[in-house]
């Protein structure tokens, strides 16, 4: 029989692939055995994305950017950490001192962002900035959902991010373990409530939920032989259960991926022993320089893994590694002044190295 879901999959995949550029992000959550949740995602670009690791405080002044102009202005309710890229102090991946969390993937072919008129203005800003806004603004999804009507996403050009509006659609994360996320389509917010915490790139979320239902038959359990007219046939080893599981770093299979292995992972004790469990599960989705690459216009674009974090709503820890640096970080929000009027960073960039245990022998 003809899958036509699979069918869809592959459709969505070329239609989009030959002429946007490549990106691969991943995010997903777990649940350790104590109830405390954790969320951690990889970032993946065409070229390199300069970015830092940034702590804004309560109280700071934010503009939007529109195609106008000047958007919507706001303060920062509550102190946030996390990434931002470009040197543009707006934060695009975080969390603030009450465990919200937020994460911007990318979207390609699939965003509609709102017409801006002056009428409509002062309640828009730029894709890169509604992150910012809402990690600033907000304690939990509920106070997401009800304020989503009185901000609008501007096709505002970000020229760091190249020639046209950046294609973008988010995920929210509260310290309960819940999971919201909001797409752009056709000018207005589209959300879901996402029950699994996954996400990965286009298309739509609904399509990747209905698309899980392809997978339904697999299994961390490894499977037992079985007897055809006579003949016993056994498994060659253990993972036998996931044969099917597709292994290409497409964001339908991704999504299957982070599904099946946020789910049937064994819970951690707690947040501190999930975060790492979470870096585990991350580098399942590392994409090593030149596995996946196009050809534009005489030039080869490559993708690679070149950040990946984990959230702690909990303790407001970001834990982060990079492509070149993959010894893990830490920020703790804690340690901050949340009243400072200043911002501060530091760049995500190091030196891969191996720590020396020679003397440790004996």
């Amino acid at each position: 029989m003809i899958n036509i879901y699979r069918i869809i999959a592959l459709v969505a995949v070329l239609s989009t692939s030959w002429i946007l550029p490549l990106n691969a992000c991943t995010g997903f959550k777990l649940t350790a055995k104590d109830g405390s949740v954790i969320n951690g995602r990889t970032l993946e670009f065409n070229r390199v994305v300069v970015s830092s690791v940034a702590v804004i405080p309560r109280n700071y002044e934010f503009v939007g950017t529109t195609p106008l102009g000047a958007g919507l202005k706001y303060k920062a309710k509550y102190g946030v950490v996390g990434l931002i890229t470009y040197g543009n102090p707006v934060i695009m991946d975080g969390i603030n001192e009450k465990g919200l969390a937020v994460g911007t993937f990318y979207f390609s072919g699939f965003a509609g962002y709102s017409t801006i008129t002056p009428e409509n203005q002062s309640k828009a800003l730029s894709p890169v900035e509604f992150s910012n806004w809402l990690i600033t603004q907000f304690a939990t999804i509920d106070e997401v959902k009800a304020a989503l009507s009185d901000v609008l996403i501007a096709p505002t050009i970000t020229k760091v991010w190249g020639n046209t509006p950046v294609p973008f659609h988010y995920i929210v994360y509260d310290k309960k373990g819940g999971a919201l996320v909001i797409e752009p389509i056709n000018g207005k917010l589209v959300t879901y409530d996402n029950p699994l915490g996954v996400i990965t790139n286009s298309p739509n979320f609904d399509w990747h939920m209905l698309n899980l239902r392809n997978f339904i038959n697999l299994t961390p359990f490894s499977v037992g032989p079985i007897e055809l007219n006579g003949v016993k046939l056994a498994p060659f080893g253990q993972g036998s259960g996931m044969v099917g599981l597709p292994g290409d770093f497409t964001s339908p299979s991704r999504f299957v991926q982070a599904s099946i292995f946020s789910t049937t992972a064994i819970p951690s004790e707690n947040a501190d022993e999930a975060v790492f469990q979470g870096f585990h599960i991350l580098n399942q989705f590392d994409i090593p320089v030149g596995v996946v690459r196009q050809k534009e216009n005489g030039t080869i674009q490559i993708d690679s893994t070149q950040f990946i974090c984990v959230k702690d709503p909990q303790s407001l820890k970001y834990y982060f590694k990079t492509y070149d640096d993959q010894c893990i970080k830490v920020v703790d929000l804690k340690k901050f002044d949340l009243t400072a009027k200043s911002i501060k960073q530091a760049s995500t960039t190091g030196i891969e190295k191996a720590i020396d245990v020679t003397s440790t022998l004996k």
